[in-house]
């Protein structure tokens, strides 16, 4: 739950000042109060400070803070129309999808075969953004918290939202927070699968030390984003940047290059996760013992990974 605002410290003016100007100066057609912009930061920093490992401070809050993605967010919520046409506009980063197109994919593996379902989802979702689903609950974009890219928490949250609707007639499960893969299809594309292996390879191949060690304690050993941050005595913020930045990449390069060879698929991203999951089984670059050695290396120690059953 969000904190009272009356027990939240003062945020740096200078600081504020500095960060308003910045994002009106990025988003010249969006203008928001400096009044209405501060009483979003002390709230956005309440919703942030239950997460937080250890003392949150302002300095911390805002050095995690993705300020254009937030300031839109903030824009939203005040229902201005110039904030909602350029999140209708918003691209996912992934394959220059618009955010709307993105949910319909996920709307289409969640529903398949059911056009109107389809559609409905991703109306009701979109409906519910800054309207509360029930009385007492809160509105989807008052949930964000500033601390991670916006699409992406959007796209997640549309997900997990009908997935819960889900799990009652199914066994369906939501996705791990920030995963890189998507469960295993019966069927897989069998035209592109070898190409992707061979891609997806080559982009493995790139990783630092540090992104092979994000993505296998993160897959391999299904520890949570806090859990790594705790490792490497680093603050939560900085590795959920770097594993954003990791699956764009991922999906990027990947999906560059499947273009290329002429992928004319609907959903490309959906499945170069699903392939990589499948893949990432018997890669041995993220093989217990691999991960076990970069971690020695760094002066530190793991243990096994938990099996899939466990």
């Amino acid at each position: 739950m969000p904190v009272e605002s009356t027990s939240i410290p003062t945020p740096p003016a200078a600081r504020v000042a500095v960060l308003y100007h910045f994002c009106r100066f990025q988003l010249p057609a969006l203008k928001l109060a400096q009044d209405n912009f501060q009483k979003h930061l002390v709230r956005t920093y309440g919703l942030f400070l239950p997460k937080a490992e250890g003392e949150l401070t302002w300095e911390k809050y805002l050095e995690g803070l993705y300020p254009i993605d937030w300031y839109l967010c903030c824009g939203c919520l005040e229902n201005n129309n110039k904030a909602w046409e350029i999140l209708f506009a918003t691209r996912t980063g992934r394959g220059d999808v618009l955010l709307i197109d993105a949910l319909r994919a996920r709307a289409v593996r969640l529903y398949p075969k059911d056009e109107e379902k389809q559609e409905n989802a991703v109306s009701d979702f979109w409906a519910h953004l800054i309207v509360s689903e029930s009385p007492g609950s809160v509105p989807v974009l008052a949930r964000y918290d500033g601390q991670r890219p916006l699409a992406p928490w959007l796209i997640r949250v549309f997900q997990n939202w009908h997935v819960s609707r889900l799990r009652v007639h199914s066994h369906t499960q939501s996705l791990p927070e920030d995963d890189l893969s998507l469960p295993i299809p019966e069927k897989a594309q069998d035209r592109w699968h070898e190409s992707f292996r061979e891609f997806a390879r080559d982009w493995l191949g790139t990783l630092s030390e540090q992104e092979t060690l994000i993505l296998g304690l993160r897959w391999r050993y299904r520890l949570s984003q806090r859990d790594i941050a705790d490792l490497f005595s680093v603050h939560e913020g900085t590795i959920s940047r770097q594993v954003d930045k990791l699956r764009d990449r991922c999906l990027e390069t990947i999906g560059k290059k499947l273009t290329k060879e002429g992928w004319d698929g609907d959903d490309l991203e959906g499945f170069i996760l699903t392939e990589l999951g499948s893949l990432m089984v018997d890669e041995p670059r993220l093989s217990a013992e691999s991960l076990k050695k970069l971690m020695a290396q760094k002066g530190k120690t793991i243990g096994d990974p938990v099996t899939q059953d466990d």
